[in-house]
């Protein structure tokens, strides 16, 4: 393991990892972890330090209080070994000194309860190699106590098996939505492992916690890392906030609604107290208005008339007047909705741009057919300007007759008020408009229709010597 803290380096400069399996100092490997913020501010007596320690088992998913005849000697990230029901097991010291004071109060456990163990010393390291190799068959007794409940048909689920330090005991955690009768269950186990079995019952959210993941807000989840006390969550709380009542996702991993439903419920039930009460329903001479939905932020209640999809966006003075105004039997003539609009924000001027999910991919096909469209239209322009130079051009008389055409002759001056006879052979004189130059009268008359398979060479030369002999 290596966390970001970690100051061994080896290739690239990457940290190493401690090779400590959970147990730094600095606890970025842990999990569910308090920081010491009074470690290096004295504000209590340590002539009398507090004598309780503590201390995380199964890097960090279970954390329990101990008592130590001299706390002052354990540091946070030591291997100590404790008392146990049945021998001793070994785990982290992960919080000390008058900061312990204020978890034990916060989780309601009492200094002088005769349940709190004692400290027996630090640990060897014959010991801590026990426990390493006693973690390694963690994952099989597991797998085997999934089948054997398989089995015997019980509707349970074994979530996670922990094995003590010393071998001799296994506690498996499992969840179950009734009473299951694990009698027979714990003699299988017991013949099975050859250990201790004690059978401890979870929620479904704490087994979330012990598994782990990441949620759909991209972070790891509450559960597994700071959050260790459950509150109820319902479905009230997202109608509070104007959420879609939507299962798949107002839920988490665990199948239940999302912790994080009430992290903000608080600020929005302050909010909502301006928000005047009774006002489901208010009534115009258009009819009766019906609340869709409230808006905080901009102090706004959003109504709808019965078999009508639009929404009127009203103020709160507004509703709370017309409300009055129904309560005496005056019904006004509209709404009076105001009119929301979205304030744009020039964006800034910066080298680097976040575009992020800014594309998907219709936006994609979209360029792309765009594209080929635009393609498309310029093949088909550049095939129709190619199949009109191909014609002829009789007035064309070097080998640039665009230039020419220009600067027209004498002949196509005199030519150019007379009306332009139709002599049946249209589409000659529009190609030659086409090309630049200007149709001469006398000549389109008596030329025949030429053939469009014939060379541009020889049809320029051919009219002008007709021309010459006629003249």
């Amino acid at each position: 393991m290596g966390c970001g803290s970690c100051g061994s380096s080896k290739n690239g400069g990457l940290p190493g990892g401690c090779k400590d399996h959970g147990s730094c100092r600095s606890g970025g490997c842990n999990r569910l972890n308090v920081h010491d913020w009074l470690s290096l501010i004295p504000v209590a007596d340590f002539s009398k330090p507090f004598p309780f320690v503590e201390v995380s088992f199964n890097h960090g998913s279970r954390k329990e209080y101990f008592k130590a005849q001299n706390p002052l000697q354990y540091e946070k990230g030591d291997f100590v070994t404790v008392e146990s029901s049945l021998g001793f097991d070994v785990g982290i010291v992960s919080l000390t000194g008058e900061l312990v004071k204020l978890q034990m109060k916060k989780k309601g456990v009492k200094e002088k309860s005769d349940e709190i163990k004692k400290i027996l010393h630090k640990s060897t390291e014959n010991e801590i190699a026990r426990l390493e190799e006693n973690k390694k068959g963690e994952k099989e007794k597991m797998i085997r106590a999934r089948v054997i409940s398989r089995e015997l048909n019980l509707d349970m689920k074994i979530a996670e098996v922990e094995v003590q330090a010393d071998g001799k005991k296994a506690t498996f955690f499992y969840t179950a939505d009734d009473r299951v009768d694990f009698r027979e269950l714990i003699r299988r186990f017991a013949v099975d492992f050859k250990v201790k079995v004690e059978m401890r019952q979870i929620g479904i959210r704490q087994e979330a916690a012990k598994v782990g993941g990441i949620g759909s807000c991209g972070r790891e989840l509450c559960c597994s890392t700071w959050l260790n006390d459950f509150k109820s969550v319902s479905t009230t709380a997202a109608r509070y906030q104007n959420l879609s009542i939507n299962q798949t996702k107002l839920s988490g991993q665990c199948g239940r609604l999302k912790c994080c439903l009430n992290y903000e419920l608080d600020t929005y039930m302050d909010a909502l107290r301006v928000f005047p009460t009774n006002v489901d329903r208010i009534k115009t001479k258009t009819g009766t208005a019906f609340l869709q939905k409230k808006d905080i932020f901009k102090n706004l209640m959003w109504y709808s008339y019965d078999k009508s999809n639009t929404l009127y966006p009203l103020t709160i003075e507004r509703v709370k007047e017309i409300s009055e105004l129904n309560k005496q039997g005056i019904f006004p003539d509209d709404l009076q909705a105001v009119e929301v609009t979205r304030k744009t924000i020039a964006a800034e001027k910066t080298d680097f741009v976040d575009v992020v999910g800014q594309f998907s991919l219709k936006g994609l096909e979209r360029a792309s057919k765009k594209k080929r469209e635009k393609a498309k239209s310029s093949a088909q322009n550049q095939r129709g300007n190619e199949g009109q130079g191909q014609k002829p051009n009789p007035n064309a008389k070097g080998p640039n007759p665009s230039a020419q055409g220009n600067k027209p002759n004498a002949q196509q001056k005199n030519n150019k008020p007379k009306p332009k006879p139709n002599t049946g052979n249209p589409p000659a004189n529009k190609a030659q408009g086409a090309g630049g130059t200007k149709p001469n009268t006398p000549n389109t008359q008596n030329k025949k229709p030429q053939q469009p398979n014939r060379k541009p060479q020889t049809t320029q030369g051919k009219p002008q010597e007709k021309k010459e002999g006629t003249s």
